[in-house]
């Protein structure tokens, strides 16, 4: 039976990343991330009582186990107003920047001060799509375990590379020595982003600044090079995760392109 201080961390691990951090820890919710979770980074599964589990779940939960909760308590530790009827709490992802590297000419996103969990968790759904190799963050961005963000991820938490670095800008310099080019989303920018070519030599970065203050002069002054996406009407911008998901987008257009002009 689930104790009062087993609910209560788990309350307290859902609400503050602060202890996450601290435990090493986050929570999933829901049969779609528990099937695909690792096995060997779960420390544990909790199942509301009316929770109906299909036969892959059945099977997973009995070869890790599981402790069964009253619906009550399940509403409780869940952080949505609708519980899935299972809970996971998982030990942290850990990446380090030579495996967002690993690929030839890789594409990366970088983003400073994010601070909506939604737009973090759009931008790593959509970054697997358009099969980007990794998300590099300011320290200042959104906790990526953030509930919210987790659940935007749809999953692709599990499977692109994220890296959190205390010094941005001189990670920016790092990569621009190992032959990668900036380009910075900005009101500056003179060159429509389809007016680049993405594949050449080396990779390419986009830096994606704050919704809000968009990116710090000292970051966007590290770019190679500014650009912009066309609009109509009256906006200056877009949001965070709409505007990386057409770059994102743009760069795997161009390698297709490109991968199928090859097999001519």
């Amino acid at each position: 039976m689930i104790t009062n201080k087993q609910v209560k961390e788990l309350v307290t691990w859902n609400r503050k990343s602060k202890a996450r951090k601290e435990d090493n820890v986050f929570l999933v919710e829901g049969s779609k991330m528990f099937l695909e979770a690792d096995n060997k980074r779960i420390r544990s599964i909790y199942v509301s009582e009316s929770f109906f589990a299909n036969d892959e779940c059945k099977k997973k939960m009995d070869e890790i186990g599981y402790e069964t909760v009253p619906d009550d308590t399940f509403k409780k530790i869940s952080d949505t107003m609708t519980p899935q009827g299972i809970l996971c709490v998982m030990d942290r992802l850990e990446y380090t920047l030579e495996d967002l590297l690993v690929k030839e000419n890789p594409t990366l996103i970088v983003l400073e001060d994010l601070q909506d969990p939604g737009n973090l968790g759009t931008i790593m759904r959509t970054g697997e799509g358009a099969g980007i190799d990794g998300v590099i963050m300011s320290k200042g961005c959104v906790d990526i375990y953030n509930p919210k963000t987790i659940r935007s991820t749809m999953g692709s938490l599990y499977r692109v590379p994220f890296l959190y670095v205390e010094d941005l800008e001189q990670t920016i310099v790092d990569l621009k020595a190992k032959g990668i080019t900036f380009y910075a989303a900005h009101l500056k920018g003179e060159r429509y982003y389809d007016e680049f070519d993405y594949t050449k030599e080396g990779g390419c970065a986009f830096l994606i600044g704050n919704e809000g203050n968009g990116l710090k002069d000292e970051t966007a002054d590290l770019a190679d090079t500014y650009l912009k996406i066309p609009m109509e009407g009256r906006l200056e911008s877009l949001n965070a995760a709409v505007a990386s998901s057409i770059l994102m987008y743009e760069v795997y257009r161009q390698k297709r392109k490109n991968k199928a002009a090859c097999n001519e």
